[in-house]
C-alpha cells in the first residue's frame, strides 16, 4: 500500500487499495501451496517503471515476465555479472527515489513530523527491514498525535447564583492522555450541593477515562454532594455503561483498591 500511495502521487491516479489487497492475498496464498515465497511490489522497481513511461498492466506484467526470463531461463549469464555492477545500478536506484527536498524540508516541517522521518529512516537503515521502520514510525506518530489531542483538552467551571450548583464543562478528547488535567481541573475541596460533569462537548475514549470519571464521581460523593453527568453522546455511554462502576454496590472500595 505504500508503494500504491507513491505511485498515486507520481501519476496523479486513484487506484482500488481493497483490489490490491485481494489480489495480492490471494497471489501470495497460492504461491504458499506450490513452495513459493510470499512477495509484494517493490518501491524501486516500481519508481523505475514509472519514471520510464511505465502507466498500465502491461508494463508490470512486462517487467514480471523479463525478471522470470532473466531468473529461470538466463541464470547463467545473470551470474555472470560482477556485484559492483549490480551495486551501482542500486545506488542511481536510490539517487532516482529519494526525494532530495525532504531533507531541506527537515527545517520547514513540524518539529513531530521530521522526528518521525529520521527515526524511521535510521531504524531501516540500522535493522535493513523496512516493517520494523514503519512499526517504529506509527508508534512515534501516535505518540505526537496522543501528545497534540491532550494540549486540546480543556475544562471550565461555573457556579450557579445561590452557589448550590457547581458545573464543570468538559471540552475535548478524555484519554489516558488528558485523565490528569481533567483531575486537577476539579475542585473536591469545595462543598457545593451538587456538582453537574458536562461531557456534551467531550469524548471518552478508553477505560483510563472511565477511571478517571469514576474517581471523581466518588470523591464528590463522600464528600456528599449529588454528582449528575449529562450530555454523553452514544458511544461515550456505551464505554461507561461498559465500564463505570460508580453506581454499582461498594463501588468506593472498588475504586481505592486499584
Amino acid at each position: 500500500l505504500m508503494t500504491q500511495n507513491i505511485v498515486d502521487d507520481l501519476t496523479d491516479t486513484k487506484s482500488n487499495r481493497n483490489q490490491e489487497c485481494i489480489g495480492q492475498g490471494l497471489a501470495n496464498t497460492l504461491t504458499g501451496f506450490i513452495g513459493g515465497m510470499a512477495g509484494c511490489a517493490m518501491i524501486g522497481q516500481s519508481m523505475i517503471n514509472v519514471k520510464s513511461g511505465g502507466r498500465g498492466r502491461l508494463s508490470s506484467l512486462t517487467a514480471g515476465v523479463v525478471l522470470l526470463t532473466l531468473v529461470v531461463g538466463l541464470g547463467d549469464l545473470v551470474r555472470i555479472i560482477p556485484m559492483p555492477a549490480l551495486v551501482a545500478i542500486m545506488i542511481m536506484v536510490s539517487i532516482g527515489t529519494f526525494s532530495w527536498s525532504s531533507i531541506r524540508n527537515l527545517a520547514v516541517h513540524p518539529r513531530s513530523s521530521s522526528i518521525v522521518m529520521l527515526a524511521t529512516v535510521a531504524t531501516v537503515v540500522y535493522t535493513h527491514n523496512l516493517a520494523i521502520g514503519v512499526v517504529i514510525g506509527v508508534l512515534l506518530s501516535g505518540i505526537f498525535f496522543a501528545g497534540k489531542i491532550a494540549q486540546l483538552f480543556r475544562v471550565r467551571s461555573e457556579i450557579s447564583p445561590d452557589g448550590r450548583v457547581r458545573t464543570y464543562h468538559v471540552e475535548g478528547q478524555l484519554f489516558f492522555g488528558s485523565v490528569e488535567d481533567f483531575m486537577n481541573a476539579l475542585d473536591f475541596k469545595e462543598a457545593p450541593e451538587k456538582v453537574v460533569i458536562d461531557v456534551s462537548r467531550a469524548h471518552i475514549w478508553d477505560i483510563s477515562a472511565v477511571h478517571a470519571l469514576d474517581m471523581a464521581i466518588l470523591k464528590f460523593r463522600r464528600d456528599g454532594a449529588d454528582v449528575e453527568v449529562v450530555g454523553m453522546n452514544e458511544a461515550t455511554e456505551t464505554l461507561v455503561d461498559k465500564l463505570a462502576i460508580h453506581d454499582k454496590p461498594g463501588a468506593i472500595d472498588k475504586l481505592m483498591a486499584h
